[in-house]
């Protein structure tokens, strides 16, 4: 306990810079690296690499919501849904906490405070190995992957690695065939958001690229680069 106090963090990993307090947590964040999920679900083929994480995953099988609200007795499976609900409860002064001048509302301040940087131009989160600055510390720590090499999201069904959740949830639709980005203007549908939004310019006519040799006008930045 005391090295939260002190900063101490005595357990570095082996395959990237990171360091812990305790062996316990190193061991966890390791498996990160070599892929090891050894708390697997009896319920469905999931498996995680903690037992607390395997824990949370049950409830959706068992239906048990411990995170009970004080206010009306609703009752959730996760703890940051529940503090998510408790802004309903606390009236029209944390909505404003909650709220940017531009109209977002946000549930966490955190959330809220990141978001406000996009208006204010700070960027204080900067890479200690090149010049790039960013809003929020999750992404500059995503980004210094690129310099690291780390890659500690690996895809279970055919082992290939990536910096970030998200780009492996985004793979991943490839094998289960998912394709959740419906295009409202006719019947395609897409696995990430980024290429709904290149094939909607089909409908809207909006031409992101012209050519400055010519009169050639491109919908999407790659197929102006290919033109030139």
């Amino acid at each position: 306990h005391q090295r939260i106090h002190t900063g101490e963090r005595p357990f570095a990993c082996s395959c990237c810079p990171k360091a812990f307090r305790d062996k316990k947590t190193l061991t966890i964040h390791q498996r990160m690296h070599t892929g090891e999920r050894p708390f697997a679900c009896s319920q469905c083929p999931k498996a995680f690499r903690d037992k607390r994480t395997l824990t949370t995953h049950q409830r959706i099988h068992t239906g048990e919501k411990h995170c009970k609200c004080g206010e009306c007795g609703k009752i959730y499976s996760k703890k940051q849904h529940l503090k998510s609900h408790q802004w309903v409860h606390q009236g029209s002064s944390a909505v404003l906490e909650g709220s940017c001048h531009c109209g977002h509302r946000f549930n966490h301040k955190g959330d809220l405070v990141t978001h406000q940087r996009i208006h204010t131009g700070e960027r204080p989160f900067a890479c200690t190995h090149c010049p790039k600055t960013f809003r929020a510390k999750k992404t500059l720590t995503i980004h210094q992957r690129v310099h690291t090499g780390e890659k500690p999201f690996s895809c279970t069904e055919c082992g290939k690695s990536f910096k970030s959740k998200r780009t492996l949830i985004t793979h991943q639709r490839i094998h289960t065939g998912e394709r959740p980005f419906v295009c409202p203007e006719c019947p395609k549908a897409f696995r990430d958001k980024g290429t709904l939004s290149n094939h909607q310019r089909i409908h809207t006519g909006k031409e992101p690229g012209r050519c400055s040799e010519g009169r050639k006008i491109c919908s999407q930045k790659q197929h102006l680069k290919g033109h030139q």
